[in-house]
C-alpha cells in the first residue's frame, strides 16, 4: 500500500516474508519493538552456548590430549552462578513483556463499536451505533465474502480480497465485539495486532486504534471447516469525515430500500 510515492509499506502477506508486517497501531509498535529487544538476548546466549559446545568438543578429545578428569559429583559455585545468571536474564525480559501485556488491556471510551460475526465461512459486520436520534438507533450490516478470482482487478490479492470492505476511521478509539454462529472462528489482522476468537455463545471484545489510513489484510486464524482458508477479511481505513460520508451513504441507501 502506498502512504506516498516514496514509501512503500508491507499491510498484506507477501511470498517468503520473513518479519512483520509494517505496524498500524501503537499494539504492533509495541510487540516489534519488544521482539526486537528479545532478540539482542537470543543472539548473544545462541552465541554463547555455540561457543561452549565448541570448547568442550575441540578441547576434551581424547585422542588429541590426555587431560585428567576432575572426579566431582557437584560445584555449588558453578550451580549458584548457571541459577542467578538466568534468573537476571529473566527478569530482565519480564519487565518490558509484562509493560507490554498490561498496555494491551488498557480501555478508553469508544468512539465506534464494531460487531464481527463469524459464519462458515464469511464474516458479518455491523455497525451498531452508526447513527443515533431522538427516537431510536439505527444500525447497518452487511457479510463480507471471498472475491471470486474472476472478479479481481490488476493489483488485487488473490485469497485476500472481499466484496464488502469494513470501513473504519484513523486516530478512533474503536471496540471489537467479536462472536461466531455456528463453529469457532478467529479475527485476525496482522498490522493492527488482533487476533480474537469468535467463539459461539460467547462475545469477546477488543480496542483498536489506528494511526494511518490504508486497506489492510488478515484472514480466519482458527481451523473452521472446509473452506477456512477462504474467509479473508479487509479493513479499510479512511479519515473521519470520508467514513462519516459513507456511513450517511449507506443509511440513505438503506432507508431508500425500505420505502
Amino acid at each position: 500500500m502506498f502512504l506516498n510515492k516514496f514509501i512503500v509499506l508491507c499491510d498484506a502477506a507477501e511470498p517468503w516474508q520473513f518479519g512483520f508486517q509494517d505496524p498500524a497501531s501503537t499494539v504492533v509498535e509495541g510487540m516489534q519493538h519488544f521482539h526486537n529487544f528479545l532478540m539482542l538476548y537470543l543472539v548473544f546466549i545462541g552465541i554463547f552456548v555455540i561457543w561452549m559446545l565448541y570448547y568442550v568438543l575441540a578441547t576434551f578429545q581424547e585422542s588429541s590430549n590426555h587431560l585428567t578428569v576432575e572426579k566431582f559429583t557437584h560445584s555449588s559455585l558453578l550451580e549458584i552462578v548457571w541459577t542467578i545468571i538466568p534468573a537476571v536474564v529473566l527478569v530482565c525480559i519480564g519487565i518490558p513483556s509484562f509493560s507490554l501485556l498490561y498496555s494491551l488491556d488498557e480501555w478508553f471510551n469508544p468512539e465506534i463499536n464494531l460487531k464481527i460475526v463469524g459464519h462458515q465461512w464469511y464474516w458479518s459486520y455491523e455497525y451498531s451505533d452508526a447513527l443515533k436520534d431522538d427516537s431510536k438507533e439505527q444500525t447497518i450490516g452487511f457479510d463480507s465474502y471471498l472475491l471470486a478470482e474472476g472478479d479481481l482487478v490488476p493489483g488485487s490479492f488473490r485469497l485476500l480480497e472481499v466484496d464488502h470492505k469494513v470501513i473504519l476511521p484513523v486516530n478512533t478509539h474503536i471496540r471489537l465485539l467479536v462472536t461466531a454462529a455456528d463453529v469457532l472462528h478467529s479475527w485476525a489482522v496482522p498490522s493492527f495486532g488482533i487476533k480474537v476468537d469468535a467463539c459461539p455463545g460467547r462475545l469477546s471484545q477488543a480496542s483498536l486504534f489506528i494511526k494511518r489510513e490504508g486497506v489492510f489484510y488478515g484472514q480466519c486464524s482458527e481451523i473452521c471447516g472446509v473452506n477456512h482458508g477462504f474467509m479473508p477479511i479487509a479493513v479499510k481505513v479512511v479519515n473521519r469525515l470520508k467514513y462519516l460520508e459513507w456511513i450517511l451513504g449507506l443509511m440513505e441507501a438503506k432507508s431508500n430500500y425500505k420505502n
